[in-house]
């Protein structure tokens, strides 16, 4: 098989890992934020359920919640699905596993603002909403965006685990075209791609961090 061959069938499959980043990242981004609004709320029963879901999310494979949402409709509901499912099993199971880191890492940027900030806010006039908008959310977008940057890293590399129910991203192809051509440059290709798109998201969380760097702690 010619190169070019090889590496439009995994470019073709490096767009499946795209849709899984993408789609991870937005709808993660914004399911962490009610996730972790309700572990840091005063009502025991509801911090409590929040925070034991937070638990199991991070305490359990991601692979192992795949193949839990893949197969629960079946062995819970009775309900047959098909090999169409895979990719909206795949899709759950990422958006629910990284709202919840999503979610510590916003509790932790908002519990590290000091409460004397929001007094002086008061003080001057601010209602809640103006002080969280204009005081606090600056100030812990820069704190949390180092964390999120990493997660974000991570999340390009664990679109490859989506290879473990069948979804054909781009891993899932090298590893066909391995067995097949019995070479390991599929391996080598897709590697290359990983890397190169982990470097483009550190430079644009380095940008975003210097356009941050006018809020000093």
């Amino acid at each position: 098989m010619q190169l070019s061959t090889m590496t439009g069938m995994l470019v073709q499959g490096y767009g499946v890992s795209l849709q899984i980043f993408f789609v991870t990242l937005v709808c993660a981004s914004l399911l962490g934020i009610p996730v972790a609004l309700g572990r840091l709320s005063r009502v025991r029963p509801l911090s409590a359920v929040v925070g034991l879901y937070i638990s199991l999310m991070r305490g359990t494979p991601l692979m192992l919640q795949m193949f839990a949402v893949f197969f629960a409709p079946y062995y819970v509901f009775g309900i047959q699905t098909d090999s169409s499912f895979m990719f909206t099993a795949c899709l759950i199971a990422f958006v629910v596993n990284y709202a919840a880191y999503f979610a510590e890492i916003y509790r932790s940027g908002i519990q590290s603002i000091p409460k004397g900030q929001y007094e002086a806010a008061q003080v001057l006039g601010y209602s809640s909403g103006q002080t969280f908008r204009r005081i606090v959310l600056p100030q812990v977008v820069k704190r949390i965006l180092p964390a999120m940057g990493n997660e974000i890293v991570t999340l390009v590399k664990d679109t490859s685990l989506a290879f473990s129910i069948g979804v054909a991203e781009m891993f899932t192809t090298a590893r066909a075209l391995v067995a097949s051509q019995r070479s390991m440059m599929p391996f080598a290709i897709a590697a290359l791609i990983y890397w190169v798109t982990c470097l483009v998201i550190e430079f644009l969380l380095r940008r975003a961090e210097r356009k941050l760097s006018y809020y000093h702690d």
